[in-house]
């Protein structure tokens, strides 16, 4: 019986659109769908979030700029019509391909835990660990916001248009006003009874002053923003970090909760950008490169792909065999994201281990094609150096990622957020303050050992962002590549890369086919018309299975032979591609 069943195709998977269920609850719900065309360039081309970000990089990119000034440009532009998702006020990583030099780089500019942090910090008075619900809204959740660091950083090493001309597209913006598109007016009105009713700035932001949510086409203005911006503009980062807009951030941080924030002047001022080695893991004729530790997300993908790359996923296609095997080995790469995984600067992660083609292959001998593991343990990889206790913690599906090329090859992939949807609900200067500190864990030790993402002063959440790309065998790049989506970022950039490289799919084909993902737990499908039969046939061989809204954003780029760009935009959001 199992045999037949594996047997059935989950037919039509790159066409059929999600069937969205409106009742489950999200940290950013899902907003629709909207069909989007492929788009092809052969000099530049930029996707991300939302339209005015795309066209404020393309705008940059037609005007010489590089993929780094494109991207500074973009982000600030999300920070406006996307304030949920991410902004100033968050952190970021970045993989920068710099085509001439021939040489990856990857930027941390993650959000930090103040230096006071400690093991209690999300305890309460009575020692036990706060709810997560409790603590992610107010000044404790909220970590040294890192991406404007990130971008001036990036900018200094591999910027060509002048620092302040990037912000003009926000500045105008801000000033003029844009519309509220249907995205953000839903993200309000679904946060709504989630706290961002709670402090005043934000309230004042996003709601009438008789209190209903802004709705769709509302003209919204961001005074305090544009001040903000031209300040950044003239002065680069020092007002944020070191100024007067520091200052009023540590404000915005007091007697906002029961748990007083520890955030200093010092932490402010001491934040740094890191560049870190690029994690790469070889998967069949590629290398799939991307953001180490204090991400997972590198690791974690390049474990999924390394234990699936002993089965024909070319030949089986998009059956139900192969989205079986990619969820079993799915299992297997959270157990050891969540006991191994977290900041490298404090915890020995055994980068190399995790990665090694013989743990692979060992941990891939547990994968059945006929039935399913279950809950897995976490392994033994090479180089572990001391005992760590699995620890799982809950993400929030925030968060955006843009894709750009420029016309000199270079690339960028970043992936930024403020943590869940309008982060801490805190504001100000016209700017969310983000909640990832909620990614630690919330506990220091289990059954007498260490948490490796435990809280610790000066320490960086284990994050699952994942901006990614991929090389071919000549050190070519071929495909650029991240999303949105908690810890479900993994299971989203994985099953792309596996559409576009073993299934033959088209980016927009790769992004649009329904999700499905396992963190070690149950198998999540996302609603679409061929989910019932495929729910069934997983439940069959041993998945705990459940159909709920998976909240992508992803946006790809190709690199197809004759060096022709070809996009591939998450129809989840309002996203958009644009190049010549």
């Amino acid at each position: 019986m199992r045999r037949s069943i594996l047997a059935i195709c989950w037919g039509a998977l790159s066409v059929i659109a999600p069937v969205h269920a409106a009742s489950i609850a999200a940290p950013e719900p899902a907003s629709g769908w909207q069909a989007k065309p492929a788009v092809q360039a052969q000099r530049f081309m930029a996707v991300t979030a939302h339209p005015l970000a795309t066209q404020a990089a393309v705008d940059v990119l037609s005007n010489g700029g590089t993929a780094v000034d494109a991207a500074v440009a973009a982000q600030i532009v999300l920070n406006l019509v996307e304030p949920q998702s991410s902004g100033i006020g968050g952190g970021a990583f970045m993989l920068y391909w710099d085509a001439a030099a021939r040489q990856l780089h990857t930027l941390d500019g993650r959000e930090t835990a103040p230096a006071a942090a400690d093991a209690s910090y999300f305890l309460d008075a009575n020692g036990a660990p706060l709810k997560w619900r409790e603590a992610m809204v107010g000044g404790r959740a909220v970590g040294v916001p890192g991406t404007l660091h990130l971008l001036h950083t990036a900018h200094n090493l591999f910027g060509g248009k002048p620092w302040a001309e990037l912000f003009k597209p926000g500045i105008t913006l801000a000033s003029e006003g844009f519309n509220v598109s249907p995205r953000l007016a839903q993200s309000i009105a679904s946060a709504a009874d989630r706290g961002l009713l709670k402090f005043a700035p934000a309230r004042g932001y996003f709601f009438t002053a008789s209190g209903d949510p802004l709705p769709v086409g509302f003209t919204l203005k961001n005074i305090a923003f544009a001040n903000t911006l031209r300040q950044i503009a003239q002065k680069g980062i020092r007002p944020f970090y070191q100024g007067p807009i520091a200052l009023r951030l540590l404000r915005a941080l007091e007697n906002t909760s029961a748990l007083p924030a520890l955030m200093t002047t010092e932490d402010l001022a001491q934040y740094r950008t890191i560049l870190r080695p690029p994690v790469c893991a070889p998967y069949r004729s590629y290398s799939v490169c991307g953001m180490g530790p204090p991400s997972s997300g590198a690791l974690t993908i390049g474990q999924i792909l390394g234990l699936v790359e002993r089965f024909d996923l070319p030949r089986l296609g998009p059956s139900l065999q192969s989205i079986h095997l990619i969820l079993e080995a799915s299992r297997l790469a959270f157990a050891d994201r969540a006991r191994y995984m977290a900041d490298i600067d404090f915890v020995p992660v055994p980068v190399v281990g995790l990665l090694d083609s013989n743990y692979l292959s060992e941990r891939s001998r547990m994968i059945h094609a006929d039935s399913s593991i279950g809950k897995a343990s976490a392994g033994v990889p090479p180089g572990v150096l001391i005992a760590n206790a699995t620890a799982y913690q809950s993400e929030p599906a925030g968060t955006s990622h843009l894709s750009i090329i420029d016309t000199l090859g270079n690339i960028v992939s970043m992936t930024t957020t403020i943590e869940s949807g309008f982060g801490s609900r805190l504001m100000t200067d016209g700017f969310l303050l983000n909640n990832e500190l909620t990614d630690f864990s919330f506990v220091k030790e289990r059954e007498g050992l260490p948490v490796a993402n435990r809280v610790e002063g000066g320490k960086r959440p284990r994050s699952s962002m994942a901006p990614t790309i991929v090389f071919d065998s000549h050190g070519e790049p071929v495909l650029v590549t991240g999303s949105p989506g908690g810890s479900r970022i993994i299971c989203y950039v994985a099953q792309s890369l596996v559409g576009v490289l073993d299934w033959g799919m088209s980016p927009q084909q790769a992004v649009s086919m329904p999700h499905f993902c396992n963190r070690n737990g149950k198998t999540d499908l996302e609603p679409a018309e061929t989910t019932t039969p495929l729910d069934l046939a997983l439940q069959a061989i041993g998945h705990q299975t459940r159909v709920r809204d998976l909240n992508s954003g992803l946006h790809l780029i190709q690199v197809l032979p004759g060096g022709q760009l070809l996009s591939g935009v998450d129809p989840r959001r309002e996203g958009l591609a644009a190049g010549d």
